[in-house]
């Protein structure tokens, strides 16, 4: 079996949700996807509602334990992105294989210094024209204590 190619992918300045979905085609196709600088892809929206539509979006109370928070959100820049090239993916065994093949990284690891890094022109987030919040922000405001590079 032949080593698979991989692509590595600087999240700098690229809106999330279409970065996700071109990194969810490269990972069906059998490749391998390595993101950095995953702290400072951009979400559009107003800051404040993107905050609290991520707050409400997880934070489900059930009629019977009205006590016990809903499903656990992701709040590191690392899980927010492979959260979200995940609900790219199909949920069938070919989508859970396809995310194996992906790793994230905050910052750029050493290993990757130099190398090639691909950037999709058609995504990145034009900063002068709207409204945008980047990953790292977000999770600073969900709670998340970890160190940006």
């Amino acid at each position: 079996m032949s080593e698979k190619e991989i692509v590595i992918v600087n999240a700098e300045n690229l809106i999330l949700g279409r970065m996700a979905s071109k990194i969810a085609k490269m990972l069906l196709t059998g490749k391998r996807v390595v993101v950095v600088n995953a702290e400072k892809a951009m979400i559009s929206g107003e800051r404040n509602m993107v905050i609290e539509g991520y707050k409400k979006l997880w934070s489900v109370r059930t009629l019977r334990n009205p006590d016990k928070q809903g499903p656990r959100r992701p709040q590191s820049p690392r899980n927010i992105v492979k959260r979200a090239v995940r609900g790219m993916l199909p949920r069938k065994p070919k989508g859970k294989e396809a995310l194996s093949n992906l790793k994230v990284y905050i910052g750029i690891p050493k290993e990757f210094h130099g190398k090639e890094m691909i950037k999709f022109e058609d995504v990145v987030a034009d900063l002068s024209k709207g409204r945008y919040i980047s990953v790292g922000e977000l999770s600073e405001a969900l709670g998340w204590r970890g160190v940006i590079a």
